[in-house]
Protein backbone atom coordinates (compact mmCIF):
# COMPACT_ATOMS: atom_id res chain seq x y z
CA UNK A 1 0.00 0.00 0.00
CA UNK A 2 1.04 3.56 -0.75
CA UNK A 3 0.14 4.82 2.25
CA UNK A 4 0.69 8.61 2.28
CA UNK A 5 -0.94 9.31 6.09
CA UNK A 6 0.05 12.91 6.94
CA UNK A 7 2.51 13.78 4.37
CA UNK A 8 1.76 17.38 3.21
CA UNK A 9 1.17 17.72 -0.19
CA UNK A 10 0.72 20.57 -2.16
CA UNK A 11 -1.60 20.17 -5.58
CA UNK A 12 -1.81 23.11 -8.45
CA UNK A 13 -4.66 22.72 -10.47
CA UNK A 14 -6.79 21.19 -7.72
CA UNK A 15 -10.41 22.09 -9.13
CA UNK A 16 -9.91 20.51 -12.63
CA UNK A 17 -10.67 16.95 -13.42
CA UNK A 18 -7.67 15.26 -13.20
CA UNK A 19 -6.80 17.65 -10.28
CA UNK A 20 -10.30 16.35 -8.24
CA UNK A 21 -9.22 12.68 -8.88
CA UNK A 22 -5.57 13.23 -7.39
CA UNK A 23 -6.69 14.77 -4.44
CA UNK A 24 -9.38 11.94 -3.80
CA UNK A 25 -6.38 9.67 -3.80
CA UNK A 26 -4.40 11.51 -1.89
CA UNK A 27 -7.24 11.74 0.70
CA UNK A 28 -7.95 8.19 0.50
CA UNK A 29 -4.40 7.84 1.44
CA UNK A 30 -4.51 9.74 4.46
CA UNK A 31 -2.42 12.63 2.65
CA UNK A 32 -2.77 16.42 4.29
CA UNK A 33 -3.69 18.54 1.18
CA UNK A 34 -3.45 21.67 0.27
CA UNK A 35 -5.26 22.72 -3.44
CA UNK A 36 -4.66 25.42 -5.12
CA UNK A 37 -6.55 26.89 -8.10
CA UNK A 38 -8.38 30.43 -9.78
CA UNK A 39 -11.99 29.20 -8.98
CA UNK A 40 -12.99 29.81 -5.53
CA UNK A 41 -16.57 27.72 -5.95
CA UNK A 42 -15.20 25.11 -7.23
CA UNK A 43 -12.22 24.93 -4.61
CA UNK A 44 -14.99 25.37 -1.69
CA UNK A 45 -16.45 22.34 -2.84
CA UNK A 46 -13.21 20.42 -2.74
CA UNK A 47 -13.08 21.40 0.84
CA UNK A 48 -16.37 20.33 1.32
CA UNK A 49 -15.97 17.03 0.20
CA UNK A 50 -12.87 16.00 1.21
CA UNK A 51 -11.07 15.73 5.09
CA UNK A 52 -7.70 16.68 5.58
CA UNK A 53 -7.56 19.52 2.82
CA UNK A 54 -6.99 23.06 3.01
CA UNK A 55 -7.61 25.26 -0.25
CA UNK A 56 -5.86 28.55 -1.41
CA UNK A 57 -6.96 30.50 -4.20
CA UNK A 58 -3.76 30.89 -6.05
CA UNK A 59 -3.42 32.36 -10.09
CA UNK A 60 0.37 30.70 -10.82
CA UNK A 61 0.29 33.29 -13.29
CA UNK A 62 1.13 35.64 -10.57
CA UNK A 63 5.23 34.37 -10.64
CA UNK A 64 6.53 37.52 -8.30
CA UNK A 65 3.94 35.51 -5.70
CA UNK A 66 5.33 32.70 -6.09
CA UNK A 67 7.29 32.45 -3.09
CA UNK A 68 4.82 33.90 -1.07
CA UNK A 69 2.60 31.23 -2.19
CA UNK A 70 4.45 28.26 -1.28
CA UNK A 71 5.27 29.88 2.23
CA UNK A 72 1.60 30.36 2.58
CA UNK A 73 0.81 26.67 1.44
CA UNK A 74 3.27 25.34 3.60
CA UNK A 75 2.05 27.46 6.70
CA UNK A 76 -1.74 26.16 5.98
CA UNK A 77 0.12 22.64 5.79
CA UNK A 78 2.02 23.59 9.68
CA UNK A 79 5.20 24.49 8.49
CA UNK A 80 6.68 21.15 6.42
CA UNK A 81 5.95 20.35 2.81
CA UNK A 82 6.69 16.51 1.68
CA UNK A 83 5.80 16.69 -1.97
CA UNK A 84 4.14 19.64 -4.38
CA UNK A 85 2.18 18.13 -7.85
CA UNK A 86 2.51 21.02 -10.32
CA UNK A 87 -0.66 19.97 -12.42
CA UNK A 88 -1.87 23.46 -13.51
CA UNK A 89 -1.77 24.84 -16.91
CA UNK A 90 -3.53 26.26 -19.47
CA UNK A 91 -3.91 25.88 -23.28
CA UNK A 92 -3.68 28.50 -26.37
CA UNK A 93 -3.66 26.52 -29.60
CA UNK A 94 -2.96 28.18 -32.92
CA UNK A 95 -1.62 27.25 -36.24
CA UNK A 96 2.01 28.93 -35.74
CA UNK A 97 2.04 31.44 -38.61
CA UNK A 98 -1.21 32.75 -36.56
CA UNK A 99 -0.03 32.32 -33.41
CA UNK A 100 0.88 35.63 -31.47
CA UNK A 101 3.48 36.00 -29.22
CA UNK A 102 1.39 36.84 -26.17
CA UNK A 103 -0.16 33.27 -27.27
CA UNK A 104 3.22 32.00 -26.88
CA UNK A 105 4.58 33.36 -23.89
CA UNK A 106 1.28 32.89 -21.81
CA UNK A 107 1.30 29.45 -22.40
CA UNK A 108 5.19 29.15 -21.25
CA UNK A 109 4.93 31.59 -18.70
CA UNK A 110 2.34 29.80 -16.89
CA UNK A 111 3.29 26.26 -17.80
CA UNK A 112 6.64 26.09 -17.49
CA UNK A 113 8.34 29.27 -15.85
CA UNK A 114 5.41 29.07 -13.13
CA UNK A 115 6.68 25.11 -12.54
CA UNK A 116 10.21 25.85 -12.63
CA UNK A 117 9.51 28.96 -9.30
CA UNK A 118 7.22 26.39 -7.79
CA UNK A 119 9.70 23.97 -7.72
CA UNK A 120 12.87 26.08 -6.64
CA UNK A 121 10.52 27.35 -3.75
CA UNK A 122 9.39 24.06 -3.07
CA UNK A 123 12.95 22.46 -3.27
CA UNK A 124 14.02 25.64 -0.75
CA UNK A 125 11.43 23.64 1.89
CA UNK A 126 12.37 20.27 1.31
CA UNK A 127 15.65 20.84 2.03
CA UNK A 128 14.61 21.83 5.35
CA UNK A 129 12.74 18.18 6.11
CA UNK A 130 16.17 16.53 4.14
CA UNK A 131 14.01 15.07 1.50
CA UNK A 132 10.76 15.71 -0.39
CA UNK A 133 8.95 14.43 -3.81
CA UNK A 134 8.12 16.90 -6.61
CA UNK A 135 5.73 15.44 -9.47
CA UNK A 136 5.15 17.95 -12.72
CA UNK A 137 2.67 17.07 -14.78
CA UNK A 138 3.21 17.32 -18.77
CA UNK A 139 1.56 15.51 -21.54
CA UNK A 140 2.50 13.32 -24.25
CA UNK A 141 2.09 15.96 -27.08
CA UNK A 142 5.11 17.14 -25.47
CA UNK A 143 6.86 14.16 -26.74
CA UNK A 144 5.19 13.70 -30.19
CA UNK A 145 4.07 17.70 -31.00
CA UNK A 146 0.81 18.26 -31.95
CA UNK A 147 -1.02 20.34 -34.78
CA UNK A 148 -1.55 23.89 -33.44
CA UNK A 149 0.21 23.59 -30.48
CA UNK A 150 3.74 24.76 -30.95
CA UNK A 151 3.52 26.50 -27.89
CA UNK A 152 1.99 23.79 -25.19
CA UNK A 153 4.10 21.16 -26.55
CA UNK A 154 7.30 23.38 -26.14
CA UNK A 155 5.86 24.15 -22.40
CA UNK A 156 5.66 20.75 -21.60
CA UNK A 157 9.00 19.22 -23.33
CA UNK A 158 10.70 21.91 -21.33
CA UNK A 159 9.03 21.22 -17.81
CA UNK A 160 10.58 17.41 -18.58
CA UNK A 161 13.73 18.73 -19.61
CA UNK A 162 13.93 21.12 -16.66
CA UNK A 163 12.86 18.49 -14.02
CA UNK A 164 15.76 16.31 -15.23
CA UNK A 165 17.93 19.11 -14.26
CA UNK A 166 16.45 19.36 -10.98
CA UNK A 167 16.46 16.21 -10.35
CA UNK A 168 20.53 15.51 -10.63
CA UNK A 169 20.91 18.97 -8.60
CA UNK A 170 18.75 18.02 -5.82
CA UNK A 171 19.10 13.83 -5.69
CA UNK A 172 21.88 13.59 -3.32
CA UNK A 173 19.36 15.70 -1.05
CA UNK A 174 17.25 12.96 -0.74
CA UNK A 175 14.41 15.39 -3.55
CA UNK A 176 13.20 13.24 -6.08
CA UNK A 177 11.77 15.25 -8.77
CA UNK A 178 9.68 12.98 -11.68
CA UNK A 179 6.90 13.98 -14.92
CA UNK A 180 4.11 11.76 -15.38
CA UNK A 181 2.84 12.34 -19.33
CA UNK A 182 -0.76 11.83 -19.58
CA UNK A 183 -2.36 11.03 -23.06
CA UNK A 184 -5.49 11.79 -23.76
CA UNK A 185 -7.97 11.92 -20.96
CA UNK A 186 -11.35 12.26 -20.17
CA UNK A 187 -11.33 15.47 -18.76
CA UNK A 188 -13.19 18.82 -19.88
CA UNK A 189 -10.53 19.42 -21.82
CA UNK A 190 -10.80 16.35 -24.26
CA UNK A 191 -14.99 16.76 -24.09
CA UNK A 192 -15.13 19.91 -26.33
CA UNK A 193 -12.75 17.43 -29.03
CA UNK A 194 -14.56 17.09 -32.40
CA UNK A 195 -16.21 13.70 -32.01
CA UNK A 196 -15.06 12.56 -35.38
CA UNK A 197 -11.49 14.28 -34.24
CA UNK A 198 -11.72 11.93 -31.21
CA UNK A 199 -12.58 8.97 -33.25
CA UNK A 200 -9.07 8.93 -34.79
CA UNK A 201 -7.55 10.34 -32.01
CA UNK A 202 -8.78 6.72 -30.16
CA UNK A 203 -7.67 4.66 -33.31
CA UNK A 204 -4.33 5.55 -32.64
CA UNK A 205 -4.13 4.30 -28.54
CA UNK A 206 -3.43 0.58 -28.44
CA UNK A 207 -5.99 0.13 -25.89
CA UNK A 208 -8.86 1.60 -27.76
CA UNK A 209 -10.14 4.21 -25.34
CA UNK A 210 -9.28 7.66 -23.72
CA UNK A 211 -7.93 7.64 -20.54
CA UNK A 212 -9.72 8.15 -16.85
CA UNK A 213 -8.26 10.86 -14.27
CA UNK A 214 -7.48 8.04 -11.68
CA UNK A 215 -5.52 6.91 -14.14
CA UNK A 216 -2.87 9.74 -13.19
CA UNK A 217 -3.97 9.95 -10.01
CA UNK A 218 -2.69 6.46 -9.53
CA UNK A 219 0.86 7.12 -11.32
CA UNK A 220 0.97 10.34 -8.83
CA UNK A 221 0.34 8.34 -5.55
CA UNK A 222 3.07 6.05 -6.49
CA UNK A 223 5.40 8.75 -7.45
CA UNK A 224 4.50 10.30 -4.15
CA UNK A 225 5.04 7.61 -1.75
CA UNK A 226 8.18 5.83 -0.36
CA UNK A 227 7.72 3.13 -2.95
CA UNK A 228 9.33 5.30 -6.05
CA UNK A 229 12.52 6.43 -4.03
CA UNK A 230 15.06 5.13 -6.08
CA UNK A 231 13.21 6.55 -9.26
CA UNK A 232 14.56 10.01 -10.48
CA UNK A 233 14.49 12.30 -13.41
CA UNK A 234 12.19 10.24 -14.99
CA UNK A 235 8.65 10.81 -16.42
CA UNK A 236 5.95 7.65 -16.48
CA UNK A 237 3.86 8.06 -19.43
CA UNK A 238 0.30 6.79 -19.11
CA UNK A 239 -1.20 7.13 -22.86
CA UNK A 240 -2.69 3.69 -22.99
CA UNK A 241 0.63 2.60 -25.41
CA UNK A 242 0.03 5.76 -27.58
CA UNK A 243 3.50 6.74 -27.48
CA UNK A 244 6.04 3.93 -26.36
CA UNK A 245 9.51 6.20 -25.07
Amino acid sequence: MNDLKDKNIIVTGGSGGIGNSIIKKLSDQGANILASGTNSEKLESLKSKFENIQILKFDISQTEKIEEFIESATNKLGGKLDCIINNAGITKDNLAIRMSLEEWKRVIDINLTSTFLLSKFAIKKMLKNKKGKIINITSIVGHTGNLGQANYTASKAGIVAMSKSLAIEYAKKNININCISPGFIKTAMTDKIDEKFKEIIISKIPSARLGEPEDIANAVIFLASDQSNYINGETLHVNGGMYMA
